[in-house]
């Protein structure tokens, strides 16, 4: 806290100057589940958001470069006015503070959803990735093992006998398989009802896409319909993923198989949902943010749904049913 407190001295001496006012009020404008803090700034020239983030633990410009690139192609994502990388400080457009997640029920999901995929859309097929850090193998399985370290065995406080550490290196090898062998295409990581904005003009407003990189074309779409914090009913969500599966289709990104996408889209779930039921529980052992536990049943109803779906995670799905996870949950 006195880091914070110190650095929140610093971020008012740096808007004061970049402002050219001490004339402004500061408040929190969202949670991260990283170091990074934002701050909503309102003074006479409107209002703006400002970005903190420690530059011992992140760094701006990936941000700076993908907010230029998502723009060039009229996707509406912050303005960066004011930037100091040595400090850590971005003064960036304010996309409001309405996230698709308040807003999202079943007669606005439709609508809401339309726009989500449309940008989804521009992202893959017309921002260029291939300079981008590619998703590879071994950041598919360093995100999966959070799984197994931060839920299964810290939180959960589950030993795994070697049989039980080998079904989960198979279900990971067959996951990271599936992911690469998809087409490629520019991913966010984070394109969920959080990090999309409610705006009046060139709606969603998009946020948190400075982890970027060139990876499978199904991983966004999953992140979207199969929302950590939100859900909806399977034909729901099938309806939409057909949809957009026609759309990639028509632009020759994503095969003439529609069974193989969808495996696709299931496969991925899996891999992005073991992942953030890991750093759900990192972030309440390691960071002391309890409060993304309330997320993980969700997250982990899908991924047991859809291991109990595919004849090749059969056993996956009966070790997470003999662990009896769901009934060792206490939050």
């Amino acid at each position: 806290m006195e880091n914070h407190d110190h650095r929140l001295g610093k971020l008012k001496s740096w808007l004061a100057g970049v402002l050219k006012t001490t004339d402004f009020t500061i408040e929190p404008a969202s949670e991260d589940a990283s170091f990074r803090r934002y701050f909503r700034v309102r003074s006479n020239n409107g209002s703006r958001v400002v970005m903190d983030a420690p530059p011992e633990h992140e760094d701006c410009e990936p941000f700076i470069n993908i907010a230029q690139l998502l723009a060039s192609h009229e996707l509406n994502v912050p303005q960066v006015h004011e930037q100091d990388l040595s400090q850590g400080f971005l003064l960036l457009g304010d996309l409001g503070n309405t996230p698709y997640l308040d807003k999202l029920n079943s007669q606005s999901a439709d609508s809401l959803y339309a726009d989500a995929l449309n940008a989804l859309l521009i992202m893959q097929t017309k921002v260029p990735h291939a300079q981008l850090p590619d998703y590879n193998m071994e950041l598919l399985n360093a995100e999966m093992s959070l799984f197994t370290d931060w839920f299964l065995k810290k939180h959960l406080n589950l030993q795994l006998d070697s049989q039980a550490e080998n079904t989960i290196a198979d279900t990971f090898k067959q996951l990271i398989g599936s992911a690469l062998e998809q087409p490629r295409a520019f991913v966010h990581r984070d394109y969920h009802s959080r990090n999309l904005m409610m705006t009046d003009n060139h709606n969603p407003g998009i946020l948190d896409f400075q982890d970027a990189l060139s990876g499978p074309i199904t991983y966004d779409l999953v992140s979207l319909l199969k929302d950590c914090y939100v859900s909806w009913p399977h034909e729901q969500v099938r309806s939409w993923t057909t949809n957009y599966y026609t759309r990639l289709r028509d632009h020759k990104l994503a095969g003439n198989d529609p069974h193989q996408f969808e495996r696709w889209f299931d496969w991925m779930g899996m891999q992005r949902h073991m992942k953030a039921i890991g750093i759900f529980a990192r972030l309440n052992h390691r960071d002391n943010k309890p409060g993304y536990l309330k997320d993980i049943p969700r997250t982990l109803t899908y991924l047991l749904d859809v291991s109990a779906r595919y004849p090749e995670h059969a056993g996956f799905n009966r070790l997470m049913q003999k662990l009896a996870i769901q009934d060792r949950l206490t939050i």
